[in-house]
């Protein structure tokens, strides 16, 4: 997520970090490195002058030159000036309460994520207690509402469509949308998110289509769906449609590509219309609600803890983790607890993702050296276990292991390894809770207690 630029600034920020002295020369210096970084990044021209400038004037006052800790006071000024690029705080969907029907109209360009958000969406709102239906009303795209349809059930979310027309009426998009709405009303959703039709580029044809749903329907919320490695391209979209519809915000997809940047740090300010979500992979549950403040504190390399302990929250049970504790403690952690426990970490997303919510490590890991077929390989070796055998790992003598290995298709060498890890793991985490202060600081981070 945002690696080049992250890795960029990071640099920037290692360098004037530690300086207990900083002259108007050093800042120029710093502001000239940010600004190549940004050009790099794709951000808008116009937004790079406007930070550039706001920038120097603020750090070459007294406040800095004279703080101190000039360098540290130097990066606030940074952290806070990208945070208003990003938008300064999040913005909430404007939804009406539970018993009054909302309306969410998607938009945007074919192959930007638009149908995949929305699923997304449906299910992060079912998962707040809302009742959500997704409308089919792209006609267009072949296959567009059997993605909707197969998506959504996997999320476990309702789709109203169309399959065949009524007896002499064409297939049309706005009837189909007002259909959505009273069936939505009568059998009790009370979100209903349109699915519209996308197109390879900006046409007349698509813009009528989805001003004429959005003027019959009243939608509370108008949302763009936007690629952000398009850079530019991106910011340029999201000016035309708010242009024709009037946009309430928008949604940033493939954010965990190898993305420059630009789209994020550009779309606020240009179009004036706040990021909503973010899309950082494939599964439904890869949606993150955009936090400026977060995300710019990844961009400059400082981590985001809050998002790495909300993650473990959502998927750490306080029971099962209450439960994990009390088998720490007594050392009866068995390996069927390790596999519980590898299959949560991986609940969490990609590892790469989790390391660079992590302070000090982002930009300072190289991806392609972190092993994430290892966890599986681990869980294949532990799934190939009997029930005894993972209640207690002694009894797996050489003739056990070596059936593991058969059957997880790796070798009893790997076997060895994991056997041997898990006796390190058990024995730490037995020292662990002997430290009654480290262990409560601990389960309060992450929502045992």
């Amino acid at each position: 997520m945002l690696e080049k630029i992250t890795d960029t600034f990071s640099g920037i920020i290692r360098t004037i970090g530690g300086k207990s002295v900083i002259t108007e020369k050093n800042i120029e210096e710093t502001v000239e490195s940010i600004k190549t970084a940004l050009l790099e990044a794709d951000v808008n021209l116009r937004v790079v002058r406007r930070f550039v400038n706001s920038t120097i004037e603020e750090a070459k006052g007294e406040k800095v030159l004279r703080a101190v800790n000039p360098g540290q006071q130097f990066i606030k000024i940074v952290h806070d000036k990208i945070t208003a690029l990003l938008g300064d705080a999040k913005t909430d969907l404007h939804l009406k309460g539970p018993d009054t029907q909302s309306v969410i109209l998607f938009s945007g360009l074919q192959g930007s994520g638009k149908t995949t958000s929305a699923v997304k969406l449906a299910a992060k709102l079912k998962k707040e207690g809302r009742k959500p239906l997704l409308a089919a009303c792209d006609l267009v795209r072949p296959a567009a509402i059997q993605q909707l349809c197969i998506t959504a059930d996997k999320a476990g979310i309702p789709v109203y469509k169309e399959d065949i027309a009524l007896p002499g009426t064409p297939k049309d998009s706005l009837r189909i949308a007002k259909e959505a709405k009273k069936f939505a009303a009568k059998n009790g959703y009370d979100t209903l998110i349109i699915d519209t039709a996308g197109r390879l580029q900006l046409d007349e044809v698509m813009m009528d289509e989805i001003a004429d749903i959005k003027k019959a329907l009243t939608p509370d919320e108008t949302v763009l769906v936007a690629d952000s490695m398009t850079g530019q391209n991106a910011v340029d979209i999201a000016k035309t449609f708010d242009e024709r519809l009037g946009l309430t915000g928008i949604i940033l997809t493939k954010f965990d590509s190898d993305t420059r940047g630009g789209a994020a740090l550009s779309l606020k300010s240009v179009t004036g219309k706040p990021i909503l979500f973010i899309g950082t992979g494939e599964k439904i549950e890869d949606f993150e609600v955009f936090h400026p403040e977060r995300i710019a504190g990844r961009i400059l390399g400082m981590g985001d803890v809050v998002s790495l302990v909300e993650k473990a929250q959502e998927t750490i049970d306080i029971k099962e983790a209450e439960r994990l504790q009390k088998k720490m403690a007594s050392n009866e952690f068995s390996l069927e607890d390790m596999l519980e426990q590898l299959r949560q970490v991986q609940k969490m997303g990609p590892i790469e993702s989790l390391m660079e919510m992590m302070p000090g490590f982002s930009g300072q890991i190289n991806p392609q050296d972190i092993d994430t077929s290892g966890l599986k390989t681990q869980e294949a070796i532990i799934c190939s276990m009997t029930k005894k055998e993972r209640a207690n790992h002694l009894i797996i003598g050489p003739s056990r292991r070596k059936r593991i290995a058969r059957g997880s298709g790796t070798s009893v060498a790997e076997v060895n390894r994991l056997i041997k890890q898990f006796e390190k793991t058990r024995l730490m985490m037995k020292k662990m809770t002997k430290n009654k202060g480290m262990q409560a600081k601990m389960m309060r981070q992450f929502g045992a207690f």
